[in-house]
């Protein structure tokens, strides 16, 4: 079993990939490697062997995935892939629920996932309180049952000329298994050192034929469920209940509740770690010989339900004449609906679906592959355990946020044949195709009382008696219809393909695309070339230059939502409320808002219609052969991305602002008090360099069995090449204000590690096998918004082991560890001193809750 391999360039379009005729594995002892094995995902119309590759490619087996002893797609490939990264934590919202992914150090939604070769559609939810892929709506990979997977290959190549949007940063092309009998059932359960964070996973998939000509029906089922988990360190708040104040004499004393004595101070902390969640996925692959032609079709449906702490609150704490208070004053845990505080949980219900069918089938000596996927991905935000208090002690305490949905249909026609010009001393492979694909998304508004301000005033008696609570859900905010809406757009493509051996050792490949988009996105125009040279036996050069782009998503576009805050306003003379005047005592609310893209508000602040990330990519490697069973490849890389999509900073705007202008007139009717707002603007152009290494060595130990070893290395370095100015209105009514600050920049460039190296060993013999794998995560740093806020994270080694015995010929049994020394980023995050939350910071690649261990049992059927 190997940790990592490169594999041929995916230059076969959405559509053109299947998973039949495959080879089968070698085994560990036959002494042949993957490199050897014949790949599906190919330059088309040829078929490849990984070692021939002309790009790189990181290929993982299905058997790979299952020994990782991780649950979830994201943290296999987290563990596995170098160029793969995913942040522990990350930010609130949904951004826990779909981890925002970078590749090459790239957003995730600036790289395609395929499934069989047909685009994955993307998740409903995006990742708007990310740090690390903000505004992101990248492919929830979890969603797809891993028990279905055959095999996954990660192009580390730009590949928009044969693929279309997002094939920026690369290609994760996942091939479903094909068999046509047997099936196996696994068990997976585990949990962290502490004894939190318990896991439990059961997979479960069966093969038969299907017809008499060679078909096959393959079905897959996945559950699993992971508990919540929590590295925060106890509230150090030195009053947790509102203290007793008595003076006498002119001297005052304060005593505290007796609670606070007895009170759970790592209740409040809830929110520093992974959530709850419960996935149920399934899945299917079939294809049927008829006459002529071979009928296929795959797909996958997926239910997710998840619970994650986004926000904790202490009781209702009041200031007292004469006393610092030992925590932030809190008014919105009202004592007759939670007296001692509350944790507020953020609830996701998905129910995710993708199916494609097709037909293959040849005509005047072309093989062609006409085929149409659809998919959709219906998300359900809710709130519990949380309150409006400015609806008094009869707030509901569960509330319907949101409802995201994504729809996506995507037609291909992909064709290819072989013509041997006499002009050229081998045959020439010509391919083209045709894509259509629709997509559309809508979030629709949550229940009123999510985001409604209603007029409670707190009652004698109670800390802050008659004032007002603060406006909205405590956490987050539901959706108001203001902010709610659908779009869709249509996008077309063509495309060209060709490649040849010039010589019998030298390859060249050429493939351009046009594709044009609606809804004022435009049209594109995609080339990459390719080549491969084998100058001796085993040794051998490659290269490639391409162009590529990625068009907004929709969510993007659509995408606005209202934060509402409040304040009462201060006394005669100080009666002044975001530089306006006010009646002292006047409760008076403002929003923060992420404002629609093109809506007026966001306009008449500068934003322009989104446009496509542009992108030119340039590779170049060397691979080597200079033993039996070793292979050493090295890929050098550049990325330039002009316009890239991202969210400004916060532009606070106060009534003085607003009015100093009259183009920002509609904004002050709209918003009497001011605004904080963001929209998604094409701000910043980058340039990513990087190196990937690869080596992996196999032989046998004779009477001892069999060793692989491998190493692979990754570094990349992204800099900010140009920043858009910020708009002239912002800068007129605020010289301070900054389209794009120094904490984005920093989240941008070092937010994630620029280094990873992953070593490993895999042995055999007779019934036992043991995987070994360490890995350095590099530095990385999370940025404050000054620099006296910043903190770099120093590298750590993670080690892996899993040990496996073949109990009887169907019968395995495994034990395991993820991080078996239990190593944590340093304790240098900034720490909420009340809730007990950031020792560990929130970017760390291989999360904050140390080591787990975990015990497998797969039967074969």
């Amino acid at each position: 079993m190997t940790l990592l391999t490169c594999a041929s360039v995916l230059a076969l379009s959405s559509g053109a990939v299947h998973a039949a005729e495959t080879t089968p594995a070698p085994t560990a002892d036959e002494g042949v490697t993957a490199l050897d094995s014949v790949i599906v995902t190919g330059v088309r119309g040829v078929r490849r062997t990984v070692a021939d590759s002309p790009a790189p490619v990181d290929v993982i087996s299905g058997e790979q995935l299952l020994a990782t002893g991780k649950v979830g797609l994201k943290e296999v490939l987290n563990t596995l892939i170098p160029s793969f990264n995913l942040p522990g934590v990350n930010g609130g919202g949904t951004s826990w629920t779909v981890r925002a992914i970078t590749l090459r150090g790239l957003n995730g939604d600036q790289a395609l996932f395929l499934v069989n070769g047909k685009r994955r559609h993307g998740t409903a939810l995006i990742n708007n309180l990310a740090r690390v892929g903000r505004g992101g709506a990248p492919v929830d990979l979890d969603l797809i049952p891993a028990s279905a997977i055959e095999r996954i290959e990660v192009l580390r190549d730009g590949a928009s000329a044969q693929y279309g949007s997002d094939a920026i940063a690369g290609v994760v092309n996942i091939i479903l298994k094909d068999d046509s009998e047997g099936g196996s059932f696994s068990y997976t359960g585990g949990q962290n050192y502490l004894g939190d964070g318990d896991t439990r996973a059961a997979t479960l998939n069966w093969g038969r034929p299907l017809g008499e000509n060679g078909g096959f029906l393959s079905l897959a089922l996945n559950w699993k469920n992971n508990e919540a988990a929590s590295r925060a360190v106890p509230s150090r708040a030195q009053y947790i209940y509102q203290p007793t104040v008595t003076s006498v004499g002119g001297v005052t004393t304060v005593t505290p509740d007796p609670r606070d004595a007895t009170a759970d101070r790592y209740f409040w902390g809830q929110s520093y770690g992974p959530g709850e969640e419960d996935i149920l996925a399934a899945s299917y692959n079939a294809e049927l010989p008829w006459r002529d032609l071979k009928l296929y079709s795959s797909g996958t449906l997926s239910h997710r339900s998840s619970r994650k702490v986004t926000g904790s609150f202490l009781p209702n704490l009041a200031p007292v004449a004469g006393v610092t208070a030992g925590r932030p004053l809190n008014r919105n845990s009202l004592p007759e609906v939670y007296p001692n505080g509350f944790n507020a949980q953020r609830r996701i219900f998905e129910l995710d679906f993708q199916t494609s069918f097709g037909a293959r089938g040849e005509k005047a000596g072309w093989a062609w592959d006409l085929s149409t996927t659809l998919a959709q991905d219906h998300a359900q935000l809710d709130g519990q355990n949380t309150l409006n208090a400015t609806l008094g002690p009869s707030s509901p305490t569960y509330f319907h946020l949101s409802t995201h949905e994504f729809r996506q249909w995507t037609n291909n026609l992909d064709v290819t044949r072989e013509v041997t010009p006499g002009w050229l001393p081998h045959p020439l492979q010509v391919s083209w195709g045709l894509e259509h694909r629709y997509e559309r998304f809508l979030i629709e508004a949550g229940d009123a009382a999510s985001y409604v301000v209603g007029d409670y005033a707190i009652p004698a008696g109670q800390p802050f008696a008659g004032l007002r609570p603060n406006p909205g859900l405590a956490s987050y905010a539901g959706t108001a219809p203001e902010d709610a809406g659908s779009t869709h757009r249509h996008s077309g493509a063509a495309y060209v393909d060709v490649g040849t051996n010039v010589t019998d050792g030298w390859y060249v490949g050429l493939a351009g695309r046009y594709e044009k988009y609606g809804k004022g996105v435009g049209d594109t125009f995609s080339g990459k070339l390719t080549t491969r040279w084998e100058f001796l036996p085993g040794y051998a050069v490659r290269a490639t230059v391409s162009n590529g782009f990625r068009a907004p998503s929709l969510g993007q576009v659509l995408f606005a939502t209202s934060t509402i805050n409040g304040s009462l306003c201060p006394a005669a003379p100080n009666n002044i409320f975001r530089g306006a005047p006010c009646a002292a005592g006047e409760y008076l609310t403002f929003p923060t808002k992420v404002l629609r893209t093109d809506s007026a508000e966001a306009k008449a602040l500068g934003a322009e219609t989104l446009k496509p990330e542009t992108s030119t990519n340039y590779s170049f490697g060397v691979t080597a052969e200079p033993l039996a069973g070793l292979r050493l490849t090295l890929d050098a890389y550049e990325i330039q991305i002009d316009d890239r999509i991202v969210d400004t900073s916060n532009l606070d705007l106060s009534v003085a602002q607003l009015s100093s202008r009259a183009d920002l007139a509609p904004l002050l009717v709209r918003f009497p008090q001011g605004l904080t707002a963001t929209y998604y603007t094409n701000a910043v152009s980058t340039r990513t360099t990087g190196l990937d290494f690869v080596g992996e060595y196999g032989f046998s130990l004779g009477e001892f069995g069999r060793l692989n070893l491998n190493a692979a290395y990754t570094f990349n370095k992204t800099k900010v090449t140009k920043l858009k100015a910020t708009p002239a209105v912002l800068t007129a009514v605020n010289p301070n204000l900054v389209l794009f600050d120094r904490q984005k920049i920093a989240d941008l460039t070092i937010g994630t590690p620029r280094e990873k190296i992953i070593v490993g060993a895999q042995w055999s013999l007779g019934d036992w096998s043991a995987s070994l794998r360490n890995t350095r995560y590099g530095r990385y740093t999370e940025a404050g918004t000054s620099a006296s806020l910043d903190r770099t994270f120093s590298p750590k080694w993670v080690t892996d082991l899993d040990i496996a015995w073949q109990v009887r010929p169907s019968t395995n049994v495994a034990i395991g560890a993820n991080n078996l020394f239990d190593k944590h980023p340093d304790k240098i995050g900034i720490v909420n001193a009340d809730l007990g939350t950031g020792q560990f910071g929130i970017f760390s690649p291989f999360g904050i809750t140390g080591g787990y261990y975990y015990a497998r049992l797969t039967q074969q059927f």
